[in-house]
């Protein structure tokens, strides 16, 4: 049966969802990707407009810009995005409204890379910059963490953060939050994951602090949450905060589910709307990270857990890459929303070919400029293939 002729039905990754004030079209998010294209200065350029626009008019409910720094030693790299200064506010202000003007809901990810900032581009190695890399313009800086013990061997030692330090770190994601508001995002999420810095607060692993950041889950706990209260306070009740977290490190000593799990009960306390799973990180050292499953929806089983056992609402990442599979997500309760990287950046369109696949839509959901034509499109198409002919009939 063609698409056509399918009697149209609701799916459920196609069902809006409502997050606070904020109301998503669908459950379809497109996750923040780190694409190293900014310049030292932190500025959205054209680029990221025509970058992360194209999703929205792909038919994403919500379009996440890659991790943007809250201070300029907190970058993972020379290219990141930035928020620690208001001369970057407009540059972004032009990629959220260019997400919203085009039916996508703009959201944000602020982050800290800590312990493991100052590196390379990805097509440069991703590993610690050097003097090497400042004779071409890529300089290091100095970076920070939880404690003086570097991300992996060959990686800067960071310089342990002073308990008097900490608020300090801590008023600048307010101020990025203030500033990420003024820019008109709607959604906020804290990068939490990975290893950056507020993970590395958090997992035993990268915090053998001993004062009372340290220790205990409680201690460890402390600056996670007073950093979801500051942000929390600096934006306003109707706009949406998520928080992305390595839900295990997937390493002998570290995090494990339960330890997510507590994690997300005390987020949503504090104020967090949606978690948003991923693993691994805590440490650079990839060869230590074996115990999580890297297949087809990797994470989904960990959203499904923090989903039946809290009362957060769950994304889930990770080699989503068809609707059938997207829609069993929501359908089956692994996951409230589902998040697609890579297979975006392969198909922009992504979004609306699920809904196609899934409720046998026809172009109406696209914007009439492309839905007229390609309804025309399909119509031309159809009526050679019921003639017989096929792209190839020219060389019978």
């Amino acid at each position: 049966m063609d698409l056509e002729s399918r009697p149209p039905r609701q799916s459920h990754l196609h069902s809006p969802v409502t997050i606070r004030g904020v109301t998503l079209k669908n459950r379809i998010m497109v996750s923040p990707m780190c694409m190293y294209g900014a310049g030292i200065d932190g500025l959205a350029t054209e680029f990221h407009i025509v970058h992360l626009g194209r999703f929205a008019l792909g038919g994403a409910g919500l379009v996440m810009v890659e991790a943007t720094a809250v201070e300029e030693r907190g970058r993972i790299s020379n290219g990141d995005l930035g928020l620690w200064s208001d001369e970057q506010i407009e540059p972004l202000a032009r990629v959220a409204r260019s997400i919203s003007s085009l039916g996508g809901v703009a959201a944000i990810q602020l982050a800290h890379a800590g312990r493991k900032a100052a590196i390379s581009a990805p097509w440069n190695g991703m590993s610690p910059l050097t003097a090497e890399d400042a004779m071409r313009g890529d300089a290091p800086w100095p970076v920070i963490g939880p404690t003086a013990t570097p991300a992996g061997s060959g990686w800067q030692t960071p310089r342990q953060l002073t308990i008097a330090e900490i608020p300090g770190v801590i008023q600048r994601w307010a101020d990025a939050t203030r500033r990420a508001m003024d820019a008109g995002f709607d959604v906020v999420e804290l990068h939490a994951a990975h290893g950056y810095l507020i993970h590395s607060f958090l997992s035993p692993i990268s915090n053998t602090r001993t004062d009372e950041y340290g220790g205990s889950w409680q201690n460890r706990l402390r600056f996670p949450l007073e950093l979801v209260d500051a942000v929390r306070r600096s934006m306003p009740d109707e706009k949406a905060l998520m928080y992305r977290t390595s839900s295990v490190d997937g390493v002998e000593g570290g995090l494990s589910i339960d330890d997510t799990v507590r994690l997300a009960e005390a987020l949503v306390e504090h104020g967090v709307d949606v978690v948003d799973t991923s693993s691994g990180g805590v440490t650079a050292e990839r060869s230590l990270d074996t115990r999580v499953r890297r297949g087809f929806a990797f994470h989904a089983g960990f959203s499904r857990e923090i989903k039946q056992r809290t009362r957060a609402l769950t994304a889930t990442v990770g080699l989503v890459i068809d609707a059938e599979q997207a829609e069993a997500l929501v359908r089956e309760g692994f996951a409230d929303i589902i998040a697609v990287g890579r297979e975006m950046l392969n198909d922009p369109n992504w979004a609306h070919h699920t809904q196609r696949v899934l409720e046998g839509a026809n172009y109406d959901a696209w914007r009439q400029e492309s839905g007229w034509w390609l309804d025309k499109r399909e119509a031309v198409i159809d009526r050679l293939l019921a003639k017989g002919e096929t792209p190839l009939s020219l060389f019978d």
